[in-house]
């Protein structure tokens, strides 16, 4: 099974400039969550299943509550808690972007996608 949350907006003092970690700025945080797809035809209940609303509140209390200096360590950091928390999940993939880059350049964003699968 796969679980998706998409678009999740958060604003966060993440960033690599010191302006960035004063005023703060959006970020759109894209998750998916796996699972064994052998326990699928076990789920009759939510404590069968992944459940997304306290999926979301890790990722909402790390991209709210704590400052990165890169979204790489803020995607590590989302990725890590994920897999510590939920053992039911096997494989999660983040991506985090950044729509408001600091930069002299015309784009709509930047973002890191990183994934990663319970060892």
């Amino acid at each position: 099974m796969k679980i998706h949350l998409h678009n999740m907006v958060f604003f966060g003092y993440h960033g690599v400039h010191p302006e960035e970690r004063k005023l703060g700025q959006r970020f759109v945080v894209n998750v998916t969550c796996e699972s064994d797809p052998a326990n699928d035809g076990q789920i009759k209940h939510l404590e069968d299943a992944i459940d997304y609303t306290r999926v979301f509140d890790a990722i909402q209390h790390i991209m709210e509550k704590k400052q990165y200096h890169v979204m790489e360590e803020c995607a590590n950091t989302i990725i890590e808690a994920l897999l510590t928390e939920f053992p039911k999940i096997t494989h999660v993939k983040v991506g985090i972007k950044k729509p408001f880059v600091p930069m002299s350049a015309v784009l709509d964003s930047v973002e890191i996608v990183m994934e990663r699968s319970r060892l």
